[in-house]
């Protein structure tokens, strides 16, 4: 038996003095991911990017890379729109433009998209840790205006059910209303119209619009806005101070990145301002394409519009803080932010609580399983992506808006905690190879190119798609009516309000949403012409009457179908 128990522990020894030995150091590891988000940059044509990842509380990586604004020699940014055009953007504060060749460094200010749903959910876990609001609460108890499609469901929605994608509402239904100049109010008065696309708590599926529920519960209960709970709640107690909310805290920021559109085009088809009107000359190849966004393009509106789902500003100086707070459960350590001259000893260091344990670790579990496969299980809790897979735990949230992404991201068990921001939408896959790559380094994991997989699975993808999209030239049809056929005015309801399509100058406009924006009418195909609204193409399909002389009505297209449940303008 003791010669058992001394052999035990003679291995444990020989085991534990292995790992220490094998151990990564920080310096090494530091440089070495350094190294791989350079080549990530350089592989996948990222115009700039920031990161900042801390170890066990300490610094690894804090840094910025490539420029804030990467302008093409003509001026000209994505869908044709000059950088001289400096006037007001959608959102109603001038659009930023920044002078080309200035770098990103770690105080540069990025939008972080749907990572700030995260952030709402901090401020819900916070209230329930008040004894304000209960998770298992449900909506109407708490706001009486409240109104759901299904009757049943508009009286048994809880606010759990909320802030984990379980409301029934299909993906992303609603996104795109803050474009045409519809505001959160609106926007929340739409729910009541989207039919469900499966079963009430039966799946999850990933929606922005379901939040402007959790922001009335949070300015309900509080009798606050969600920006003043956000200032005070996270902002404040994080010690975020580079951080702000919706298109005024983005302008308004000194250090600010310029969004860029990014996809697998052509530069020609990038400046067009509608591809289905560009000749494409057979066996042209396509590219990544990068080109930044100016005036409307940067969706400024839109950002506002989304409020509590994506609307937060931040660098990753500031994101790193809250990334450790939740990594620690709810508080921040100081010494993670201490220069290296200052000599502080650890234990002189302030700890920041910024919630209790038990209600953050409640935003940690997982409620709704959305991928599984034989050595990886991802489930969705209160805002965070948790995956489990056959070596750790790893906590996450993406974030995309038009023209920037972001990734924040924890490993408890290796206290690992970062953040990724960029001024381009250049998909997830950039962002998780960095991540992996680097949970990969600290854990002596052998090494895998997740760059280079990524990238080739990418770059085969689109060329397919691109030689099967071009391979025939669309024959369009003519339109089936005079443009002066489509003037007049349309009547809808109070909600969406009417419409007016004008001729000025040769051209055709269309006017609709509360904000009255005045857009471009250009034909397409048959029946169907588009025009752009704060970033984004909206299709119209009309329909005439026998003769072909007069326009009767016409429905808005929307990537989700959303036309299906609110219907279409008629002419007065």
């Amino acid at each position: 038996m003791r010669k058992t128990v001394f052999f035990f522990l003679a291995a444990s020894i020989i085991i534990s003095s292995a790992a220490i030995a094998q151990a990564p150091q920080r310096e090494e590891v530091a440089k070495e991911i350094d190294s791989y988000v350079q080549e990530v940059i350089s592989t996948w044509k990222i115009p700039g990017m920031a990161v900042a990842f801390s170890w066990d509380n300490e610094p690894l990586l804090i840094k910025g890379y490539g420029v804030k604004e990467q302008r093409p020699a003509d001026g000209i940014g994505f869908r044709g729109v000059p950088a001289s055009d400096r006037s007001v953007a959608s959102g109603g504060v001038p659009g930023v433009v920044n002078e080309p060749g200035e770098p990103i460094d770690e105080n540069t200010v990025f939008q972080i998209g749907s990572v700030s749903k995260s952030f709402t959910a901090t401020i819900m876990g916070q209230l329930v840790d008040e004894g304000l609001v209960k998770w298992t609460d449900t909506v109407k108890n708490i706001l009486p205006d409240f109104k759901y499609y299904d009757p049943w469901v508009t009286e048994h929605m809880q606010v759990m059910d909320v802030m984990t994608h379980r409301t029934g509402i299909g993906g992303q239904v609603g996104t795109y209303f803050p474009n045409l100049g519809y505001d959160r109010e609106d926007c929340y008065r739409m729910l009541a119209l989207y039919k469900p696309a499966y079963t009430f708590r039966g799946a999850y599926q990933y929606n922005n619009s379901t939040f402007l529920i959790a922001e009335k519960i949070i300015e309900k209960v509080t009798g606050k806005s969600w920006e003043e709970n956000l200032q005070e709640r996270v902002f404040n107690k994080a010690g975020m101070k580079s951080s702000s909310a919706n298109a005024e805290g983005y302008a308004a920021s000194k250090n600010v990145a310029t969004p860029h559109d990014y996809r697998f085009t052509t530069v020609e088809l990038a400046k067009a301002q509608f591809p289905e009107l560009v000749d494409v000359p057979a066996g042209t190849q396509g590219e990544i394409v990068t080109l930044p966004l100016y005036g409307d393009e940067q969706a400024l509106y839109w950002l506002t519009g989304v409020g509590p789902a994506g609307s937060i500003n931040s660098t990753v100086v500031d994101m790193l803080r809250y990334a450790q707070m939740h990594m620690n459960n709810g508080y921040i350590v100081d010494k993670v932010y201490a220069k290296k001259d200052v000599g502080a000893a650890p234990s002189a260091c302030d700890t920041i609580r910024v919630m209790s344990e038990k209600a953050m670790r409640k935003l940690h579990e997982g409620v709704t399983i959305t991928s599984q496969n034989d050595n990886r299980t991802t489930l969705y809790a209160h805002c965070w992506f948790v995956e489990q897979n056959n070596k750790y735990r790893l906590y996450f949230h993406t974030g995309t808006t038009w023209g920037m992404t972001a990734i924040c991201f924890f490993v408890p068990e290796i206290k690992l905690s970062g953040v990724i921001l960029s001024n381009c939408e250049m998909g997830a896959n950039p962002r998780y190879a960095i991540m992996y790559k680097l949970v990969d380094l600290l854990m002596g994991l052998p090494g895998k190119d997740y760059n280079k997989e990524y990238f080739e699975s990418y770059m085969a993808s689109n060329q397919k798609s691109w030689a099967k999209e071009h391979a025939e030239k669309k024959e369009l049809l003519p339109a089936p009516a005079p443009d002066k056929a489509l003037v007049g005015e349309y009547s809808k309801d109070e909600l969406f309000g009417d419409a007016k399509i004008t001729r000025e100058n040769g051209e055709l406009y269309i006017s609709l949403g509360k904000q009255g924006y005045k857009n471009r009418l250009v034909h397409i195909d048959g029946a169907t012409w588009h025009f752009r609204s704060d970033g984004y193409a909206f299709p119209v399909t009309f329909t005439f009457d026998d003769d072909n002389k007069k326009a009767v009505s016409f429905i808005v297209g929307f990537p989700n179908k959303e036309e299906d449940c609110i219907g279409g303008w008629t002419r007065k």
